[in-house]
């Protein structure tokens, strides 16, 4: 068979790879965020993904490069717009808004990305180094830049990058990572259209009273 007549067949198997590869890391986005990864089990993965539990191996090599896979899926797509608010030119405190919104609007959209994101962040002595380091640590620096800009325009006010940045982060990731607890003060469901919009709300009124030089402004 000649190259020209192999190629359709390279592409087919191509997609189909593509294709096993999607519905082991959809699956395992599931079980992880149920279970967690300790507790996630590779012949469950496999099972849900609906594939052999050697392709899981044949791809991945362990169920821990599989979670940090999963992970990596989450931040890449993230950061990816993420980046285009942070490093945009414009009015500081106007991108600041646009980036809580973007990481509120994502988080709400990824049901299961806070359980997987607090995993992620409590591993204790198996802190995914790689990925803080490729994703978190990047994307953090870019805040604190635009942060510093603003407050050397005057659009907002003095405060520490670091810790300003890690209270947004904090006033975003915490109400969705709560969400089985706010349950059970009897509040509506955190994912409810009603309470993601009275949230976000909330959230951007906070940042502006609290970080804006002219809170009120348009």
């Amino acid at each position: 068979m000649s190259e020209k007549a192999k190629a359709p067949a390279r592409r087919t198997q191509h997609v189909r790879s593509e294709e096993s590869r999607a519905k082991i890391l959809a699956a395992a986005e599931r079980v992880f965020a149920r279970d967690g990864v300790d507790g996630a089990r590779i012949d469950e993965i496999a099972v849900e993904a609906g594939v052999n539990k050697a392709l899981l191996y044949y791809y991945f090599k362990s169920k821990e490069r599989l979670y940090e896979a999963v992970i990596e899926e989450h931040l890449g797509e993230f950061n990816r717009h993420a980046f285009r608010v942070l490093q945009a030119d414009g009015p500081a405190d106007a991108l600041l808004l646009e980036y809580v919104d973007l990481q509120f609007d994502f988080i709400s959209r990824r049901r299961m990305h806070a359980p997987l994101f607090q995993q992620f962040m409590t591993r204790g002595a198996k802190p995914p180094t790689r990925l803080v380091r490729d994703y978190i640590i990047p994307r953090a620096e870019a805040l604190q830049k635009l942060l510093v800009r603003g407050m050397r325009e005057g659009a907002l006010r003095k405060a520490d990058p670091f810790h300003t940045a890690a209270s947004i982060a904090a006033l975003v990731v915490f109400y969705f990572s709560s969400a089985p607890i706010m349950k059970l003060f009897g509040r509506t469901d955190p994912y409810s259209p009603a309470g993601i919009a009275l949230r976000k709300k909330e959230v951007r009124n906070f940042i502006r009273h609290g970080l804006f030089s002219r809170p009120d402004a348009s």
